[in-house]
């Protein structure tokens, strides 16, 4: 499956039930594109909904607690995604990284309870657009691999990295393919300096306002496993016009 393009939708704090038409939709367009791994990470309440309505896409979490269980009010643990149906979840987004304050060590240590309870993890990391104006994207984002990537053992084997440029997530705006290309460069040679030569294996994703209109070119780029979806997600048919892309075929 790792060398497969990996195309996951986040819905974020969107969906009800009715959702769940949406996710069917993409399972049965999954079984006509099997040159790509498909997942979708609804919300916590529509996990387990999800994965009994579909049978051939991934399904995850958004997030985990770094403890098992706990007077943690409000938080899901990592073997709770787990039995509600998830076989993965995402961890540090930007999101939670600006929004709830997680630092990477956080972002690690959350990496590695979803590996002890069985799950595989996409770790998020990206610059923001201060970062990247002053010169230091590449420090940012390299310093936030290196400490938030799980030092479990085989941690290789259920990782996905997704690069995430800040300021380009749900606002319309795309790096160039030359940043793109650069940046996952760096990633790359970051996971390699971590994992040795099993870095070279770990999926690195795009993410920052994919859609139907760029996901051609900016999965064609070196080093871009995949694209990590938000906004064009939540309908079958965007989502599906890139999944296409991945596959490459016309699914517009």
């Amino acid at each position: 499956m790792a060398s497969l393009p990996y195309i996951v939708g986040n819905w974020k704090m969107n969906g009800t039930r009715a959702m769940l038409n949406e996710a069917r939709a993409i399972d049965r367009a999954a079984a006509r594109l099997p040159k790509v791994q498909v997942a979708v990470a609804p919300p916590a309440t529509l996990i387990y909904r999800t994965r009994d309505s579909v049978e051939l896409i991934g399904v995850g979490g958004q997030d985990c607690h770094v403890k098992e269980s706990g007077a943690f009010t409000g938080d899901i643990s990592a073997p709770m995604l787990k039995d509600a149906g998830a076989d993965f979840v995402i961890v540090g987004h930007s999101e939670r990284r600006t929004l709830h304050a997680e630092t990477s060590e956080i972002v690690k240590a959350k990496a590695e309870a979803a590996h002890s309870a069985g799950l595989a993890v996409i770790v998020c990391v990206g610059e923001t657009e201060a970062e990247r104006d002053a010169g230091s994207a590449e420090a940012v984002v390299g310093a936030q691999v290196e400490g938030s990537v799980p030092g479990t053992d085989g941690a290789v084997d259920r990782l996905t990295v997704a690069y995430e440029p800040v300021w380009a997530i749900g606002t319309g705006r795309v790096p160039s393919i030359d940043d793109v290309a650069a940046m996952h460069k760096a990633i790359r040679v970051k996971l390699v300096a971590i994992y040795g030569d099993a870095g070279a294996q770990v999926r690195i994703l795009y993410g920052g306002s994919v859609k139907a209109d760029n996901a051609a070119e900016l999965l064609a780029v070196p080093e871009v496993g995949g694209a990590l979806v938000g906004g064009a997600s939540l309908a079958a048919e965007s989502f599906l016009a890139i999944v296409g892309a991945a596959a490459g075929l016309d699914e517009g």
